[in-house]
């Protein structure tokens, strides 16, 4: 089951594509921060947005996406 649902991903991004995208992109942004977390470099990567108790990094993105916290903007 995925968490969040769908619908409320999309109040913030125009189409399920687009949802993966940009939260497969994040969830790789948020592993290289914990990756990174033993090597002293935090300006590269920006830490998880939201509160929560998931271990996994795409839950964490569509949590991000589903609270707004991510925009997309198709140019």
């Amino acid at each position: 089951m995925i968490s969040p649902r769908i619908d409320k991903l999309l109040k913030n991004v125009d189409s399920d594509y687009a949802s993966v995208i940009v939260a497969a992109k994040r969830a790789r942004q948020i592993n290289s921060y914990y990756h990174s977390l033993g090597e002293g470099t935090f300006d590269e990567f920006p830490p998880p947005m939201v509160e929560t108790r998931s271990k996994n990094y795409l839950t964490i993105a569509m949590e991000e996406v589903a609270q707004g916290k991510l925009k997309y903007q198709y140019r």
